[in-house]
């Protein structure tokens, strides 16, 4: 898997290319992390993404938490494939997140 850093005044986004799991747990928070706290929106592309598990939800979820802590909730999962759309669906992740 690779992750694709965009930052775009403020909004970064992160395009995530393969299977999202806990293998790639340094590299996703490392993306984020390179960012302060609040200081930047988020916008997750799951486009390209084939599988994604549990631990790739937990990251998603840091990811919020990142951006609460400095005033910016906004992270946005956009166009997630079919399958990653279920897994979101059925784990309620429209409540937390904008799904687009």
């Amino acid at each position: 898997m690779a992750i694709q850093v965009t930052d775009n005044d403020n909004e970064v986004t992160l395009a995530i290319d393969g299977r999202f799991d806990f293998s790639q747990h340094r590299e996703f928070s490392s993306a984020y992390k390179a960012f302060e706290k609040g200081s930047k929106s988020f916008v997750v592309d799951l486009s390209r993404v084939q599988y994604m598990d549990s631990s790739a939800m937990g990251m998603l979820l840091q990811l919020r938490e990142h951006a609460k802590k400095g005033g910016n909730e906004s992270v946005v999962l956009s166009n997630p494939t079919p399958g990653v759309a279920d897994i979101l669906r059925i784990a309620n992740f429209e409540k937390l997140f904008k799904v687009q």
